[in-house]
Order: C-alpha cells, then sequence, then structure tokens
C-alpha cells in the first residue's frame, strides 16, 4: 500500500511577505522566484488577501489587483491561486457592507484567483453565511474556517475540541456552500494534542470526501508537530512554506515538513532538490529585505499571550516607525489578560490588532483607564459575538468611555450600502468610477484615495551594501568637513506676523538667535486655550480634517490615523471651536501626544 499524498500550500508570497516584512513587499522584487516554484511542482500557491491587500497600497505604492494580474500571468492558468478574507472585514480591518463584500468576490474572481480562505475571528458564524455565499456565488472554491488558538493561563470555556466542533457543527447547519474547511491557528499556539482531537472528531462529523485543512505558524516552534498531529487526525493538506521566510512567525519550512514525514504513511510527494533550488530562487529575491530579527525568532511567550505571526511584525514595524519597540515585550506580556476579559475572540486579525492596541493601552496609560474604540466596540458585541461573554467590568467602561450600548444584533445590518459612498468620493476627485476603484476606496479608505490621486508613498524596509562603519565614517568626515558659518539673516512667521532676525555660532558651538537691528522682539508663541485631544495610541497621520477657527460638533472627525496596520478616526470630545492643529498628514505621533485643540 503506497503512502497518502498530503496536500499543501505554499504561503511564502503572502504570509511569508505578512509574518516577515509586515507584508511590505514590491511585486517586482518576487515575480522572479515564482516560475521556480511552479518549476519545482509546486501548484497551489497563496497570492493575495489579508493584508497583502491593503499593504499594496499602503506601503508599496502598488495596486493588488495589478500584483493578482501579474501574478496569474506568472504561474500560468493551471495553479490553484488562493486568498484570505475575513469574513464580513473581507481584507479590511472594519465591517463591510453586503454590496462590497460581494464586490469583493466579483473582484478576486475577475483577477485571476481560485480559491478565498474566509474566517471570522470570532468564530461567529453568521458573519461567515453572506461572504461565504457570494464567493461561491462567483464561481471561487470557498474554504471556510474554524479559527483556533491555546487560551492565556486558567481560562477555559472555549477553544477546546468541543467548541470547535460546536461552531463546525453552525457550519454544516447553516448550509454555508464550501469547497473545503480550514482549522486555522494564526498564533500557532494550539497545543499538538488539541490539534490532533480536533482534526479526529472533525473527520467523523464532516462527509468522507470534505477536505480538511489546517493552518498554523512557527512562532512558538510547534509548527512541526502541530502539522504531524493534525495529518495523524484527519487532515488532508496543511500550509508550508519556504526559505527565507518559512519558520519563525511564518509556516514550517516545505522542506523540513518533507523530512518529518519520513518513516510515516504519509508524503508531500515533491522533488527536495527542485523544491530546494526554488528556495534558492526566493532568496536571491528577497536579499535586500530588512529581516526584522523578531520575524525568525521562536517566542515562548505567545503560548501565555496569543499573538498571530501575521501581525507580529506589523506591529513591530508600526513601533520601530514610533519609536515604542522598547515597550513590545511589555504590550505583549499584558495581552494575556486583554484576551482574558475580552470574550476569547481568536486572537488572528482584526481581534489580534485589538487586544495589541488595547494591551499597549493598558501598558502606557494604566490598566483599562483608555478603551481602544475597536477593542470596545468588540466586547459591546459590534463585530458579532464573542465566543463567551466578556468580562462585565470591561464592558461597563467600554459602553461608558464609547458611549454606547451593548448590541446583539446582527452587524450587517447597521451597515450602510459602500458602492454609493465609495462612488461620491471618485466623483468628488474626478477619478474613474469603476470597480476596482469603488473597492479600494471602500477597503482602504483615505490610504486608497491617496494612491488612486498619485499621492501614495513607499515604505518598504531594505537593507543596503554599505557597513554601518562606512555610514558612520561618511557622517565623521562630513562633519569634521563642515566650514563654520557667520551670522544668517532669517524672517520667521509667528501668528501670521513676519519677524527679521540674525542666526549666529554660539560660544559652546550651538546657535543662538540675535534680534535683527530694528527688529521688532519675537514673542513666544501663545498656548491655544481649550482641550487637547490626543493620540490615543502611536501612529501616522493619515488625514487631518480640520483647520484653525473651525467649529465642530461632539463626535466629528477630527483627524484619521494609521496605527498598528488600522485606520481609526481621532472624534471629538465636546462640541467647539478649534483652536489649534498641531498636527499634519504623514507626521508620526506618539500615544497621548496632542493632535488639536478644542474650544
Amino acid at each position: 500500500m503506497g503512502k497518502k499524498v498530503i496536500k499543501f500550500m505554499d504561503t511564502s508570497f503572502r504570509d511569508g511577505f505578512q509574518s516577515v516584512f509586515g507584508a511590505r513587499v514590491l511585486s517586482d522584487d518576487f515575480m522572479p522566484a515564482l516560475q521556480a516554484t511552479v518549476d519545482a511542482g509546486i501548484t497551489h500557491i497563496e497570492a493575495g488577501g489579508g493584508a497583502r491587500f491593503q499593504s499594496l497600497f499602503f506601503y508599496c505604492g502598488e495596486s493588488a489587483f495589478d500584483m493578482m494580474d501579474r501574478f496569474r500571468a506568472e504561474v500560468g492558468p493551471d495553479c490553484d491561486l488562493q486568498t484570505l478574507a475575513r469574513g464580513i472585514n473581507v481584507v479590511a480591518l472594519s465591517q463591510a457592507p453586503r454590496d462590497i463584500i460581494d464586490l469583493h468576490a466579483k473582484m478576486f474572481k475577475k483577477h485571476g484567483m481560485t480559491t478565498i480562505r474566509n474566517f471570522d475571528a470570532l468564530n461567529d458564524v453568521r458573519n461567515l453565511m453572506y461572504s461565504g455565499e457570494r464567493i461561491a456565488h462567483h464561481g471561487l472554491n470557498h474554504q471556510v474556517v474554524v479559527s483556533m488558538m491555546e487560551l492565556p493561563p486558567g481560562c477555559s470555556g472555549a477553544h477546546d475540541p468541543a467548541f470547535y466542533m460546536d461552531r463546525l457543527q453552525q457550519i454544516l447547519d447553516a448550509d454555508i456552500p464550501f469547497h473545503s474547511i480550514c482549522f486555522k491557528d494564526a498564533s500557532g499556539t494550539s497545543n499538538p494534542r488539541k490539534v490532533y482531537e480536533t482534526l479526529k472528531q472533525a473527520r467523523k462529523i464532516v462527509p468522507e470526501d470534505t477536505i480538511l485543512w489546517f493552518h498554523t505558524h512557527d512562532t512558538a516552534g510547534l509548527g512541526i508537530s502541530q502539522n504531524l498531529a493534525a495529518i495523524e487526525g484527519g487532515a488532508t493538506g496543511v500550509d508550508l512554506a519556504k526559505s527565507p521566510v518559512s519558520g519563525g512567525t511564518c509556516q514550517p519550512d516545505i522542506l523540513s515538513m518533507i523530512h518529518a514525514l519520513k518513516g510515516t504513511d504519509y508524503t508531500l510527494d515533491l522533488d527536495y532538490e527542485k523544491v530546494l533550488l526554488a528556495s534558492e530562487s526566493f532568496e536571491r529575491a528577497m536579499k535586500d529585505y530588512f529581516f526584522p530579527p523578531e520575524a525568525k525568532m521562536i517566542s515562548p511567550t505567545v503560548t501565555l499571550s496569543p499573538m498571530p505571526g501575521g501581525a507580529l511584525t506589523a506591529n513591530t514595524m508600526m513601533m520601530r516607525d514610533t519609536g515604542t519597540l522598547h515597550l513590545y515585550a511589555d504590550v505583549i506580556k499584558a495581552m494575556s489578560e486583554v484576551v482574558a476579559r475580552g470574550g476569547f475572540g481568536t486572537s488572528v486579525t482584526p481581534v489580534s490588532q485589538f487586544y495589541f492596541q488595547q494591551a499597549y493601552l493598558n501598558v502606557t496609560q494604566g490598566k483599562w483607564k483608555k478603551i481602544n474604540p475597536s477593542y470596545g466596540n468588540m466586547v459591546l458585541g459590534y463585530f458579532g459575538r464573542t465566543p463567551v461573554p466578556p468580562d462585565e467590568e470591561i464592558v461597563r467602561i467600554a459602553s461608558e468611555q464609547l458611549g454606547k450600548p451593548v448590541f446583539t444584533d446582527d452587524p450587517l445590518d447597521i451597515l450602510e450600502p459602500g458602492i454609493p459612498k465609495a462612488t461620491k468620493i471618485l466623483e468628488e476627485n474626478n477619478l474613474p468610477v469603476n470597480d476596482e476603484n469603488i473597492f479600494i476606496i471602500a477597503s482602504c479608505e483615505q490610504k486608497g484615495l491617496d494612491f488612486l490621486l498619485g499621492n501614495a508613498v513607499v515604505n518598504v524596509r531594505k537593507i543596503t551594501d554599505e557597513k554601518p562603519e562606512e555610514k558612520k565614517k561618511k557622517k565623521t568626515s562630513a562633519a569634521a568637513a563642515a566650514p563654520a558659518t557667520g551670522p544668517r539673516s532669517y524672517t520667521i512667521t509667528v501668528n501670521n506676523r513676519p519677524y527679521n532676525v540674525v542666526v549666529a555660532e554660539g560660544a559652546g558651538g550651538g546657535f543662538q538667535a540675535v534680534p535683527a537691528a530694528g527688529a521688532a522682539p519675537v514673542p513666544a508663541p501663545a498656548e491655544a486655550e481649550g482641550t487637547d485631544v490626543d493620540a490615543p495610541t502611536p501612529g501616522n497621520i493619515v488625514k487631518v480634517l480640520v483647520e484653525v477657527g473651525d467649529e465642530v460638533a461632539k463626535d466629528a472627525t477630527l483627524v484619521v490615523m494609521e496605527a498598528m496596520k488600522m485606520e481609526s478616526e481621532v472624534k471629538a470630545p465636546q462640541a467647539g471651536k478649534i483652536t489649534a492643529v498641531h498636527v499634519s498628514a504623514g507626521d508620526t505621533v506618539q500615544a497621548t501626544e496632542p493632535l488639536v485643540t478644542i474650544a
């Protein structure tokens, strides 16, 4: 009797990019590695979706639709190209209305995709019903998901095999059309025995020919053992990746999995020499990219605070941008309580971001002094039902701070159609109104508009061939060669009044301002009267919507920020007049830094 061939999907070009580079990879750089992948006999490849949709517009200055078209052209017509979707969030971090959910499936089919893996972080089956139906309607394979993780120590009531079987049975009872079922552990924390029992029990309650898939990350060093447990429990396929992105925060390596299956009744049925050539091609393609050290590390603490591999580097990249990376270990430790009191939503996008942002606030502002709006909306029910009821005290605090009641209905029922809104934005900016542009605006908001207007900023981290010692030498030489400077005259403007000043070299080698002859003295800028509206988290300013002198209503949007992959609106805490604006689009701010002042 021959060995059973285990199917697998190569995740290098989507989850690999997200988990290692925060999804910031340019298409021109990785396209040459695709043909080598196909030549190795790999015909099931993850090609986009998830963070690799927004990131193309946010950080790469590219269209994700163009990337998908190029991907299909490179691999040919026969590859199964798969993308990732987040239930009613599709490829954004906020819920999408029904018309945008439908447009998502339509556009991904149009641009060459074959299969969409569709999950809901809360395991609320309601959030999978309409999205799954539209995926199947547009002729795509629907891989429906049960989301997994390990609970923090001392917690129980969900995320055990019985809970997963209950969710699987709900999917079957809801008659959601699907092509396959995936058990997805984005944090890589589920203990292997639980994985085995889950797949074994699932195999008993689904039709015999059902394709069962398992997905994990190697963040905690458990990936290979989890995959083996899933296969022995009855999994049809698993997710794997190639060097240099495999392991660590990404999926286990293909070559390692081939080795682990030796002596068993299973095989990947691949030529390891061809896989090696494909890996070498991919390594050459990625040689200029900065590999965050945390992406390649084993992080045992995630078993206590389940941080997904795909979100880990996105968060650390943002913390590097905002100069707060030194707080990362404290935030991860604080996540354990945030998960425990938040209702046990699976730590996968977008819920993992809610957890991380709330943990950050608990570290920097004091425990539960400030509720992150997204975390608050989750515990209040606006994203769906959490697996268990959230902590009553946290629900009360969230309700008070956000000024919202608990919500128990279907989140889709309170969302306004998205196509008319996106169409209006395109028309106001004299942009073509087509399905692609409508979806870009609906899913990427201001960053999508910036891209379409040609204002996108590329933010991809690469290394250079220049060594640090050479940089230091150049900097020192330049400083030594700087000529002495005498007094220089400038005109500065304070409160719309021009003043002449002279800047002269000071005694200590620094510079001092000297009033010019006959110049009016420069007054110190007066502090604006009113209440400062502070940044709720560290992040980047996407758009400032007010000017000094504007009259605003309570809850009017003042500033749009991007923090930890998410765009969020900072709203006016009261009605009043804007007396100062402290930031501009493109600025990077820290938590509690004033954005505007309102009186």
